[in-house]
């Protein structure tokens, strides 16, 4: 699209707000627009989202988090202008120029997000049955993995050749066992703790939490974008994407990742509840699984090479993942010591 043509088409939605524009950059779903009253940033997206999120946004805002990059309303109070099928909102350009360096900016964002979850942190009555109802659902999910799980080295055992995918996983079924049996006995652990409590706690959540979506001004304050996806939720939502694709790499033991969780945990600390649900879930092997799934149900001629590829990052990503909850499991006990230790001091 030319110069001229995408100042056309973005006017009609501008006149809004009157603001005039000289120039526009596209960004993909953002465009930056250089106008008579400044540099603008102008997001499209689909209205199936809808405006829930600036809700949301503007309730963040009332309880003192600024740390959201603000939504501009139109002259006549709308946070967004509905043009030829698409919704388009307002917010001023980030630079995002402040150098950094990258762990010092991932310890911001945990610190902003804990904040938020501070913020809007509020008790929920939790019914019985809604909370008996989520326990059995993921613990059928959790026995029928294990049951695939079982079912299909039987199958591999029982070659007299296996293919390379196969002798992989036949390595691999132990550690992959061990990481569904753990979570599934953390995620035991969080609903005999619960199971009586008629309370939970809930906060806004980003909903899409990367670190492109924290952008800094030109003073080194960083600063939330992209809250469509926010709602009520668990604060383990939010921390779980993060940490699952920081750790989706080769083998490595990951100390950064357990900080970033300490940072965060400074300002927001989970409940022992909270925990325990983190760690079922981190443990949770599903990705390693969902590929031996997607291999056994797969017709042949099967790409091996790209199937062995697969299962081995996953093997990894799980290892990776043990570690983190290893380690935090390790430390939470040494904690627990030193105060059990302390009191009989006191006592």
């Amino acid at each position: 699209m030319s110069e001229m043509n995408r100042l056309e088409a973005i006017h009609p939605i501008l006149k809004d707000y009157l603001v005039e524009p000289y120039f526009v950059e596209d960004y993909g779903g953002v465009q930056k627009i250089y106008s008579n009253k400044g540099t603008f940033a102008l997001k499209k997206i689909a209205p199936t989202i809808g405006t829930d999120f600036i809700r949301h946004v503007h309730l963040l805002y009332q309880k003192g988090f600024n740390r959201i990059v603000p939504i501009y309303p139109t002259m006549d109070g709308r946070y967004a202008v509905l043009h030829e099928n698409n919704l388009y909102y307002l917010m001023p350009w980030m630079s995002n120029d402040y150098k950094e360096d990258r762990e010092h900016k991932n310890q911001q964002l945990f610190r902003e997000l804990a904040r938020l979850h501070t913020l809007s942190a509020k008790e929920i009555t939790v019914s019985n049955e809604e909370r008996t109802e989520h326990y059995e659902k993921t613990i059928e999910q959790m026995d029928k993995h294990q049951e695939f799980l079982d079912g299909f080295i039987d199958e591999c055992e029982k070659k007299t050749y296996m293919s390379p995918f196969e002798l992989l996983y036949c390595m691999y079924y132990t550690e992959i066992s061990q990481a569904l049996r753990y979570s599934k006995a953390k995620f035991e652990d969080w609903y005999e703790k619960t199971k009586e409590l008629e309370k939970a706690r809930m906060v806004i959540t980003h909903g899409k939490l990367s670190s492109e979506h924290f952008l800094f001004d030109d003073r080194g304050y960083g600063f939330f974008i992209n809250f469509e996806n926010a709602r009520y939720g668990s604060p383990i939502h939010d921390l779980l994407p993060y940490l699952s694709r920081a750790l989706n790499t080769s083998l490595k033991r990951s100390d950064t990742a357990l900080d970033w969780v300490y940072h965060y945990y400074k300002y927001f600390p989970f409940k022992e509840d909270e925990k325990l649900l983190f760690y079922s879930y981190l443990a949770y092997p599903i990705p390693v699984i969902q590929v031996a799934e997607s291999y056994f149900r797969k017709q042949r001629p099967r790409n091996e090479l790209k199937f062995v590829r697969k299962l081995q990052q996953h093997y990894w990503h799980l290892k990776n993942s043990e570690y983190v909850v290893m380690r935090m499991t390790e430390i939470e006990a040494q904690q627990q010591y030193a105060k059990e230790g302390a009191q009989q001091q006191s006592d």
